[in-house]
């Protein structure tokens, strides 16, 4: 069968839903694209290294609290399975890579997911694939890193597809724009961007991803689509970096922040609300300004203003830390000793995902500085060793608050009753304006 024989049969399998869609990484990313495609009749393998998950996810089950083990057994009717077995990627049609890009310790891109599942899967990629990276990351890597590992991985030979070439390898960047938690937006209603390395992987990417999203937005380059994706989250980085900054100066003002911010959102155009916090977290917000400022060094470019409010974000656990002991001190108590209960684990509220949560940075701090600390989440009942932290903790129960001489708000979960944690408590530190209305000398808001 020729190159274009092959382009053929594949936009025809992915219009008439027969294509096989392999998605790699079985996180908060894929397994939600794994459904969309299931739902939309696909038979989607999902790929991920880690055995437990790969059972979980056979035996019917899920290890992401907002989607259900009925969600996981409706695609398994759609011939949804997962495997760890990356021999399997030839049998693909599409293959998308949905791996995390964390930071290393010295704040610089760390590409090893994407290199080694690049690596694993180039012998076994074939003529006429789609290879789709969603992975967020600087400008240029699917062209600089990803296209070689796919050309000089494969046994025969095969290079990436340019302009309107139909034989070779279709590459293609789609940045991920999940936000875990966030219900006011269908997934299927978010428009995707489309960034192919030639004109037919963009056109086949846009069958692909048409089948699933109401919309798909094509832009003329990976790069294009890679800086996409980081406008995106450092609009929001930036934005929140400058009301953590007015929230310090208005607490040195008494001004409440919160009440600013409420009547300046009421006007109807030219600005939107952002609320300060106890730090970033999430796997892009507090990452993406590292990546660019990364890149922008190849170029002799320093992003200034970028790496300020990544400064100003990073600074604010630290800033917590400072007024829960200026608190404790005002009780005539010492940090050194103090008991102290943290309130969430998770980056936001009533999710399950602890990447580069705050709260993590905080518990540390404490520790650090002699404190005694406990949380509580009711989505993480222990929290163990990860990449940047080592906690080994259980959540206790909430009850006898009083024994503790600080609670320590840093995730504002739904299922907490403010108001009868104040009542309780000795002394409260809200980081999120959870205790909003609550009238009350304990609490203190930071």
């Amino acid at each position: 069968m020729t190159s274009s024989a092959s382009l053929a049969q594949l936009k025809e399998k992915i219009e008439s839903r027969d294509a096989r869609i392999g998605i790699i990484g079985m996180g908060y990313v894929g397994l939600p694209l794994a459904l969309l495609f299931s739902a939309e009749r696909f038979r989607v393998t999902g790929f991920d290294i880690a055995s437990d998950k790969v059972e979980t996810l056979n035996a019917g089950g899920s290890y992401i609290v907002r989607i259900t083990p009925q969600a996981i057994r409706g695609a398994q009717q759609s011939g949804f399975r997962a495997t760890a077995d990356y021999s399997q990627i030839s049998a693909m049609d599409a293959v998308i890579i949905c791996v995390p890009t964390p930071l290393d310790e010295h704040h610089q891109p760390d590409l090893g997911y994407v290199r080694n599942t690049v690596s694993s899967i180039a012998p076994h990629v074939r003529d006429a694939q789609l290879i789709v990276l969603e992975s967020t990351t600087y400008p240029g890597t699917t062209e600089e890193v990803v296209a070689p590992l796919l050309e000089s991985g494969n046994p025969r030979g095969l290079k990436i597809a340019r302009g309107a070439e139909a034989s070779g390898i279709h590459l293609v960047f789609s940045p991920e724009r999940e936000d875990p938690g966030n219900d006011s937006v269908a997934r299927h209603d978010i428009p995707k961007v489309i960034g192919g390395c030639g004109a037919v992987a963009s056109e086949l990417a846009a069958a692909m991803y048409g089948s699933i999203f109401r919309r798909v937005v094509p832009v003329t380059s990976p790069s294009v689509a890679e800086m996409t994706k980081l406008l995106e989250n450092i609009y929001r980085c930036v934005n929140i970096a400058l009301v953590n900054e007015l929230k310090q100066l208005c607490m040195r003002m008494g001004i409440d922040i919160h009440e600013v911010i409420e009547a300046a959102k009421t006007k109807p155009f030219g600005f939107q609300a952002f609320y300060p916090g106890p730090g970033l977290g999430g796997h892009c917000i507090p990452i993406d300004p590292f990546y660019l400022s990364w890149k922008a060094r190849e170029f002799d470019f320093r992003t200034r203003f970028i790496e300020l409010a990544g400064e100003i974000n990073i600074a604010m656990p630290y800033f917590v830390l400072e007024q829960i002991a200026a608190a404790l001190n005002k009780c005539g108590k010492s940090l050194k000793s103090a008991r102290v209960l943290v309130l969430g684990l998770a980056y936001k509220r009533d999710i399950d995902d602890l990447r580069e949560s705050p709260s993590l940075t905080i518990i540390e701090l404490l520790r650090e500085k002699g404190a005694n600390v406990a949380y509580n989440d009711p989505y993480f009942p222990t929290v163990g060793r990860g990449r940047h932290y080592d906690l080994n903790m259980a959540s206790v129960p909430l009850t006898d608050l009083g024994r503790y001489d600080a609670v320590v708000i840093v995730t504002d979960h739904s299922s907490y009753d403010y108001r009868a944690l104040v009542e309780q408590s000795q002394l409260v530190i809200d980081t999120r304006n959870a205790t909003k209305g609550i009238d009350s000398p304990k609490i203190v808001r930071c």
